[in-house]
């Protein structure tokens, strides 16, 4: 099982890059047992989201 470190680099990773397959079950396996890390990945996703639709993000 991976540490909330590693869960973090992870979550970092998947805004830039597909994970392998083996990367997204170990990130899946400990958000289900990690609500602070679940918390995160919900904020990753919203500035994900956000950062998308920004005006500057556009040019």
């Amino acid at each position: 099982m991976i540490m909330c470190r590693e869960a973090t680099r992870l979550m970092s990773l998947k805004q830039d890059r597909g994970l392998t397959f083996r990367e997204r079950t170990a990130l899946r396996f400990h958000l289900s047992m990690c609500s602070a890390c679940r918390a995160c990945a919900r904020q990753f996703d919203l500035l994900h989201t956000i950062g998308e639709h920004h005006p500057a993000a556009l040019k």
